[in-house]
């Protein structure tokens, strides 16, 4: 399906990343929405649940091998299985994702991965520091001009993001997909990013 956003998620993923991204697609302050924009569906290796960080296990919607081809945006969610086997098929499906245009995301170790593969030398980017992308990257990644000591970047359709930044990431991704007005994305920012009492004590 054209609207559905796509999360990649490996052994090992980091589950708060995709937490403020995937809810405001769900959801707005009151409940769930009756007809969302979007559809958020999980993609892993396989169709066995996948473990993060925590110990949390996520059941995939889709595999590698059974993944549509048409979809709205992907996602990469950062972890440790960025830097294993598991991680290599992701190569392909991100290169795809580019050539047609969709919207890509990465954080943490996502946007490293990028980096390691060359996504980022065309596009101003983020991430965990310049220092681990050129050391993940190595001769692969070519544009260290490009980096920006930002939260996170968006560029051309990427969105990258290190991992502190899981609000200002769904906040850049949120606006690309203009899944609500910016006046509303940013209002959602700013009640998770200040909290409750700040805005409203």
């Amino acid at each position: 399906m054209k609207n559905e956003i796509l999360y990649i998620l490996l052994p090992d993923y980091a589950a708060h990343e995709a937490v403020y991204l995937s809810q405001a697609i769900a959801s707005d302050e009151f409940a769930l929405k009756e007809h969302p924009k979007y559809v958020n569906k999980v993609v892993a290796p396989t169709l066995e649940p996948v473990k993060s960080i925590g110990g949390f296990l996520t059941l995939p919607d889709y595999s590698f091998d059974t993944m549509p081809e048409d979809y709205a945006a992907l996602v990469l969610i950062g972890g440790f299985g960025w830097s294993t086997p598991a991680a290599e098929p992701v190569v392909s499906i991100v290169r795809e994702a580019i050539g047609k245009g969709r919207i890509v995301g990465a954080i943490c170790n996502g946007a490293s991965f990028l980096a390691k593969h060359g996504f980022l030398n065309e596009v101003r980017h983020t991430g965990n520091g310049l220092q681990q992308l050129q050391l993940w990257g190595a001769e692969n990644y070519t544009n260290h001009e490009g980096y920006v000591n930002a939260q996170a970047v968006s560029d051309n359709n990427i969105v990258t993001a290190n991992g502190s930044a899981t609000l200002e990431f769904a906040k850049e991704m949120l606006m690309l997909l203009e899944n609500d007005t910016p006046e509303r994305v940013e209002m959602y920012y700013q009640f998770n990013k200040q909290g409750f009492c700040a805005l409203f004590g």
